[in-house]
C-alpha cells in the first residue's frame, strides 16, 4: 500500500521530507561496470560493441549488420497495422506543429554607440538518439526525440535501440522512418552510448546524445558528459495528481498507474483535500491492478514509492508541488489555470479533468522527455533548443571602439590582465592617429 500523509499531522514534515529525498538510482557497481564498458568501446570500437551486444542482448552481430538497412524500415512501415500507423502519423503531426513554434530567431542590431550586436542559432551537426527497449515498446520516444532535432535542422540524426534476441519492433522502425532519422543501429545499453560518443569504425561520433534509458544508459551519459553533450539524466517516471472530490476516483487511479506501470521504481503521488476521496482512489487502484497486464510492475511501484497526501485545503498543494518538482503534474480541479499559475517547478502540467498525462505521452504535442528526480527545479523537457547552439556576434568600428574601449581598458587593468588592456589600447591609439 502507498504511504498516507496528512498535512495536519505533527509528523507530516518529517514524513514528507523522507518522501521527496532524492533517490540515488545509480549504484557504485553500476558506475564501475559502465566505466569498463566505455573504456573497452573507446579502445576496441566495433569489436567491443559487437561483443557486448551478444553478451547483453543475446544478439550476434557483425559490424556490417549493426546498421538497419533502409529497406528494413520500409518493411516495418508496411508491417504496422493501418490504425496504429495512422495514430503515429497523427502524433508526429501534432509534435511537429508544437515544436516548430519553439524555433528562436536570430538577433542583429546596432546600439547607440554604433556597435553591431547579435546572436546566431546554429543546429548541432550530429545527434544521437537513444530509444529504450526491454519491457515495453517506445515508438513515441522516437518521435519525441527525432522531430525536434529535425525541426532544428540537425543534418545527421543517429538512432540506437537495443534488439534483444534480434527483435527490433516494427513500430520503432516505423517511427524512425516517419521522423526522418538518418541512421539506425540495432545496439543498446552503455556500449551504444559509448559508440555514439567516441565513434567506432562503423559509427562516426555525434556531438550530443538524447533520450531516456535504464540505469546503465544514465550512468554512461553521466560519465561521458563533456566528451559529448547530453539532454538530461532520466530517472524513473513520476506523476503527481492534485484532485478534488468532484473527480471520478476510477479516473484518477488510472492516471496514477499510467506512470507506475513504467518501472518498479516509478513514483505516483496523489494530493487531495478530501480523505474520503483519497480512500476511494486507493480502492480504485486496487481494482485496476486486478486486470492490468503490467500489474506486477505497477504494484511494486505503488507499494514502494506511491503516496497519498491529504491537505486541509487545495491551496496547500502548491508548496508541496514545488518541493516535489514532479515530472508530470495533473491538476484535476475546478480552476486548474489559477492553481497552475502559482506552480514554479514541474516538467509538464496537465490542466483539468479531461487531460490525463498519458495524452501528453503520445499525441498532445509537447515533449514527453521530461526532467525527473526533482530536476524540474532547474531544467526543462526536451525541445528544439536542445538541438541548437547560440553564438554571440559583436562588431566594432573605430568610432564604436573609441566609445566603449576605454572602459574595457580600465576594467582589464583593474583585474591585472595587462595584455587584455593592451589589445584594446593599441587600437585606440591607432584610431586616434588615423
Amino acid at each position: 500500500m502507498p504511504r498516507r500523509l496528512d498535512t495536519r499531522e505533527a509528523s507530516f514534515e518529517t514524513a514528507f521530507s523522507a518522501l521527496i529525498e532524492i533517490r540515488q538510482e545509480t549504484q557504485a557497481e553500476v558506475e564501475s561496470a559502465v566505466a569498463e564498458i566505455l573504456a573497452e568501446v573507446k579502445a576496441r570500437g566495433d569489436e567491443a560493441v559487437v561483443a557486448y551486444t551478444e553478451r547483453f542482448d543475446r544478439l550476434r552481430l557483425e559490424a556490417a549488420s549493426m546498421r538497419v538497412a533502409p529497406g528494413e524500415i520500409e518493411m516495418a512501415l508496411e508491417a504496422c497495422a493501418p490504425e496504429t500507423l495512422s495514430a503515429l502519423n497523427l502524433a508526429a503531426g501534432r509534435i511537429e506543429a508544437y515544436h516548430r513554434r519553439q524555433m528562436p530567431t536570430d538577433i542583429d542590431y546596432r546600439d547607440d554607440a554604433g556597435i553591431r550586436l547579435g546572436a546566431r542559432w546554429t543546429p548541432l551537426a550530429a545527434v544521437g538518439l537513444y530509444v529504450p527497449g526491454g519491457t515495453a515498446v517506445y515508438p513515441s520516444s522516437v518521435l519525441m526525440g527525432a522531430l525536434p532535432a529535425k525541426i532544428a535542422g540537425v543534418p545527421r540524426l543517429v538512432m540506437v535501440a537495443p534488439a534483444p534476441d534480434g527483435v527490433l519492433h516494427p513500430l520503432v522502425l516505423a517511427a524512425a522512418g516517419i521522423a526522418g532519422v538518418d541512421e539506425v543501429y540495432r545496439i543498446g545499453g552503455a556500449q551504444a552510448i559509448a559508440a555514439l560518443a567516441y565513434g567506432t569504425e562503423t559509427i562516426p561520433p555525434v556531438d550530443k546524445i538524447v533520450g531516456p534509458g535504464n540505469v546503465y544508459v544514465a550512468a554512461a551519459k553521466r560519465q561521458l558528459y563533456g566528451t559529448v553533450g547530453i539532454d538530461l539524466i532520466a530517472g524513473p517516471s513520476e506523476i503527481l495528481v492534485v484532485a478534488d472530490r468532484l473527480n471520478d476516483p476510477v479516473w484518477i487511479a488510472a492516471d496514477l498507474l499510467s506512470q507506475a506501470e513504467h518501472d518498479a521504481q516509478a513514483r505516483a503521488v496523489l494530493i487531495t483535500d478530501d480523505a474520503g476521496f483519497a480512500d476511494a482512489v486507493v480502492a480504485a487502484v486496487e481494482d485496476h491492478l486486478r486486470t492490468l497486464p503490467r500489474a506486477e510492475i505497477a504494484r511494486a511501484s505503488w507499494d514502494a514509492h506511491g503516496a497519498v497526501i491529504t491537505t486541509g485545503a487545495l491551496d496547500e498543494a502548491v508548496p508541496l508541488i514545488d518541493r516535489i518538482a514532479p515530472e508530470h503534474l495533473e491538476l484535476a480541479v475546478e480552476r486548474p489555470e489559477a492553481l497552475a499559475e502559482k506552480v514554479r517547478n514541474a516538467g509538464a502540467i496537465f490542466l483539468g479533468r479531461y487531460t490525463p498525462a498519458a495524452v501528453g505521452d503520445y499525441v498532445g504535442g509537447p515533449n514527453h522527455v521530461l526532467p525527473t528526480g526533482r530536476s524540474a527545479r532547474f531544467s526543462s523537457g526536451l525541445g528544439v533548443l536542445d538541438f541548437l547552439k547560440r553564438t554571440s556576434i559583436l562588431a566594432c568600428d573605430a568610432d564604436g571602439l573609441a566609445a566603449i574601449g576605454p572602459a574595457a581598458v580600465t576594467l582589464a587593468e583593474a583585474e591585472g590582465l595587462d595584455a587584455h588592456a593592451l589589445s584594446v589600447s593599441v587600437r585606440l591609439g591607432r584610431s586616434r592617429r588615423g
